[in-house]
């Protein structure tokens, strides 16, 4: 008879815990559970486990963190790292330092037995943690070209703007797509044999985005002990993409500037020039423009980067390429699935044409991945689909029911998370005196996203708008 197997879950909220734990146990796992790092480090050290689930933010540590203790400690224990949206691109660069895999909240039950089975398997079958190459998809890929005029304007703009060296601001919504063109753009360039680096700026702690973008010397401040590499240098000869670029601090937008201009750049804390062939590409969710307009962003620096712009329709705006995509992305999911799933029953696609896709494409990627990967059958059915998109209407009173924090508390893990992450949000919005700006700092979100999930929550009408 086969061993029992036994998890180890980090999380610092105690709600989660109770609710993973009673999940893993109903199908057969023993459970263990750790509300700090350093309380799960020091079980690692008493006792073998087979897999861990960590959340990414606890209280005395972060994901990095945690995961080289674990590693030091078990270097081949299967990891995965449970993550919130804002922090997904984070969480792919603690993948590549060694974790197995994410999951992305609200938690879905099946997507974590799944993933939990692989994990074991993975570690039964020694194979090693995925190296810096993993993504949470298969090979990153450009821009896919749809049906729409949008979409076919946005190609014509790549392949006019791509073989010449002009710096392009792209502009769009969250997740429609920005990171897909800055690679169509480099792929298509002379540079395309060269680095290709993506940086979110919206995910850099302040007092490290300096560093990231340029490096550091050894001892340039406390906790560098040894020198860094910094992202320049990293894409010399290629292209360096800076994603939601207006996040950076106004000292290193003055950095920035002078890099752009001479094409040379110092480490922090070193003294010695370094000559810089890197091509750059942003993007931002916000008007540039305004906000140079405001002071938030520099103008100088805004009009340096603005050779060439282009826009990004949101995906609700050009629903001829919803299918197109869609199919795009079950091909790639049944690639790395090992599944031959044929399409979309009609009721399916029907439902994909009438939703509004405030996710955009990197949401449609995440529900046909999601979906093939809970389907048992030839095409994707309205049961693989989330609530959101296959019952509207139920949807709405489960999500209204979680806007109201008094309302009783629900088994059920994904409106758990919901209900947590309302009642965090408004405990910071409490604290700060509902200034937005303020918020999004304290959640390290940017306020784009703190808007829409304000928008989400119903919890609009709570706030005076302060934004100073």
């Amino acid at each position: 008879m086969e061993k029992t197997k036994t998890i180890l879950l980090i999380d610092d909220d105690i709600d989660t815990c109770t609710l993973l734990s009673k999940l893993l146990e109903r199908n057969g796992y023993t459970v263990r559970s750790a509300h700090s790092g350093r309380s799960a480090l020091l079980l690692l050290k008493e006792q073998t486990f087979d897999a861990v689930f960590c959340d990414f933010r606890l209280g005395d540590m972060d994901g990095i963190e945690i995961l080289s203790g674990i590693k030091s400690i078990h270097p081949e224990l299967p990891v995965i790292i449970i993550t919130g949206y804002s922090d997904i691109r984070t969480a792919v660069n603690v993948i590549r330092s060694g974790a197995f895999d994410y999951i992305a909240k609200p938690l879905i039950p099946e997507e974590i037995l799944i993933q939990l089975r692989k994990a074991i398997s993975s570690s039964k079958s020694g194979e090693t943690a995925p190296t810096a190459t993993h993504n949470s998809s298969p090979t990153p890929v450009g821009f896919v070209v749809g049906t729409s005029p949008q979409s076919v304007e946005i190609e014509k703009q790549i392949q006019l703007v791509a073989p010449t060296n002009f710096s392009v601001i792209i502009f769009g919504e969250t997740g429609s797509g920005k990171e897909a063109v800055a690679r169509s753009i480099h792929d298509k360039s002379k540079r395309a044999g060269k680095p290709f680096i993506a940086l979110d700026c919206g995910a850099l702690p302040k007092d490290l985005a300096g560093s990231e973008l340029f490096g550091h010397e050894k001892g340039a401040f406390t906790g560098a002990l040894s020198a860094k590499t910094g992202q320049f240098e990293m894409a010399e000869g290629g292209t360096l993409f800076l994603d939601e670029v207006a996040n950076l601090p106004y000292d290193i937008q003055t950095l920035l500037l002078r890099v752009v201009q001479e094409r040379k750049m110092k480490k922090i804390g070193g003294t010695a020039e370094i000559s810089l062939d890197v091509r750059i590409l942003v993007a931002s969710n916000e008007n540039l423009s305004e906000a140079a307009r405001k002071g938030k962003f520099r103008e100088d620096l805004y009009h340096r980067f603005n050779e060439f712009s282009i826009h990004l329709s949101p995906l609700r705006e050009r629903k001829e390429d919803i299918l197109p995509l869609a199919m795009h992305f079950l091909k790639d999911v049944n690639k790395e699935l090992q599944k031959n799933i044929n399409g979309f029953e009609k009721e399916v696609i029907d439902a994909f044409l009438h939703y509004s896709w405030p996710g955009n494409i990197r949401e449609l990627k995440n529900v046909v991945k999601r979906a093939a990967l809970l389907s048992q059958s030839a095409h994707i059915q309205m049961h693989n689909l989330p609530l959101e998109i296959s019952n509207p209407s139920r949807f709405m009173e489960n999500d209204a029911q979680v806007t109201d924090p008094s309302s009783k508390p629900s088994n059920d893990l994904r409106s758990a998370s919901m209900e947590a992450e309302y009642n965090t949000i408004l405990e910071v919005l409490k604290k700060v005196n509902f200034n937005k700006s303020k918020a999004a700092e304290l959640l390290n979100i940017d306020r784009k996203t703190l808007y829409n999930k304000m928008k989400a929550y119903k919890m609009v009408h709570e706030s005076n708008d302060s934004e100073e």
